[in-house]
């Protein structure tokens, strides 16, 4: 009886997010903030929590998402904002205790599901990363739990030297294609190495250097990590992840992709576009092509990887963070709020069947950064 009231609790959370986006699209306005951009970023952040978990935006992503959170756990400690990231923990993992899986979303009923449906290969390594982060302390059910998950994570996606299973369909960061094993989900799985073995999870059998040394072997092609291994595409979740989790800490290889990235312009007018115009043809998930979803997620500007890439150019020192600082919060000041992503141009992003959602929670990476 438990897995059927499981899986009809995943259905319901997808369908219930699946109609949050068709509403936002044609129904809802974007409500502006007033204020600069530091201002309005605090605003947004400040909305997301009403005493239970932080959300992930304002707009239909009214829930959780177990990626969106883990990248912004980190921010959100130097923010003094512990006590809120331990509670968010807690409360996913038993809603995650009580699903029997680790999936990308929650949503604020309890319902675990995954967006879209696949499987998602980051969900456990944001996970562990949010609790080593934040130095939450597990408790032995929790430590149990996250042990079996690990387990079920390495004989579900892993081959028996550590690599991503060819073949394997799994969501990830860039959701709307299909990689062959990306840079980025092995990044991830290199994190959850390393915390995993910090945490003193032993079910992860794998040691971080294994996944240094199939990053560099496989996808540095002495500018970039290129998105995955079918193709020498650029793409800001392949280029920029593994280095700002610090699976990959070489200074010269992080300097050499900002040059990359100066170079091609793609921090211009705003930082910074998701990618360039594929060389190959790219396999797109049903429902997320260039018809239904055009540029999406090609050289449109994402605020996720700004905030990236500006944490990257202030760990380097780099001359051009003031700028790149000031033409962000043009874009942040420009609509009033903290976009999900936006036009070539700097405009909202429309679709066919999608609105950039506003209010996103990655604002803490951005407040985390100092004023330039």
């Amino acid at each position: 009886m438990k897995p059927l009231i499981r899986a009809a609790g995943a259905t319901f959370g997808l369908l219930r997010a699946e109609y949050r986006e068709i509403a936002n699209r044609y129904f809802v306005g974007i409500e502006r903030f007033h204020g600069n951009a530091r201002d309005i970023s605090q605003q947004v952040l400040s909305r997301l929590w009403v005493g239970d978990f932080y959300r992930t935006s304002l707009g239909h992503f009214n829930f959780f998402w177990m990626r969106d959170f883990g990248t912004v756990a980190e921010a959100l400690v130097h923010l003094n904002q512990t006590t809120r990231v331990h509670h968010t923990l807690r409360w996913a993992l038993r809603h995650y205790q009580r699903a029997g899986r680790v999936k990308l979303c929650i949503d604020k009923a309890g319902n675990v599901f995954n967006a879209p449906g696949k499987p998602s290969i980051d969900a456990l390594p944001w996970l562990l990363h949010s609790i080593y982060v934040s130095d939450y302390k597990l408790t032995r059910r929790e430590i149990a739990f996250l042990s079996h998950e690990l387990s079920r994570f390495v004989d579900a996606f892993l081959t028996e030297t550590g690599d991503i299973r060819k073949g394997t369909r799994y969501a990830e960061m860039r959701d709307a294609v299909y990689y062959d094993r990306s840079a980025y989900a092995l990044g991830l799985v290199g994190r959850m190495a390393y915390c995993a073995k910090k945490l003193g999870l032993n079910a992860f059998p794998f040691e971080p250097s294994v996944y240094k040394e199939l990053l560099m072997f496989h996808y540095w092609n002495g500018s970039y990590f290129k998105a995955d291994r079918a193709s020498d595409t650029y793409s800001s979740d392949s280029a920029l992840v593994p280095l700002y989790l610090k699976v990959i800490e070489d200074k010269e290889l992080i300097g050499k992709t900002l040059d990359y990235i100066n170079e091609r312009k793609l921090n211009q007018p705003y930082p910074l576009r998701y990618g360039e115009v594929p060389k190959k043809k790219l396999r797109y998930r049903f429902g997320m092509g260039p018809i239904s979803m055009p540029n999406y997620t090609e050289t449109s500007i994402w605020t996720w990887h700004a905030t990236f890439y500006l944490h990257l150019l202030k760990r380097l020192n780099r001359d051009e963070y003031s700028q790149q600082y000031h033409h962000f919060c043009k874009l942040i000041e420009r609509h009033g709020t903290y976009p999900e992503l936006v036009a070539p141009n700097g405009s909202w992003y429309f679709a066919p069947f999608y609105k950039a959602d506003p209010g996103m929670v990655w604002a803490a990476l951005f407040l985390e950064l100092p004023e330039a």
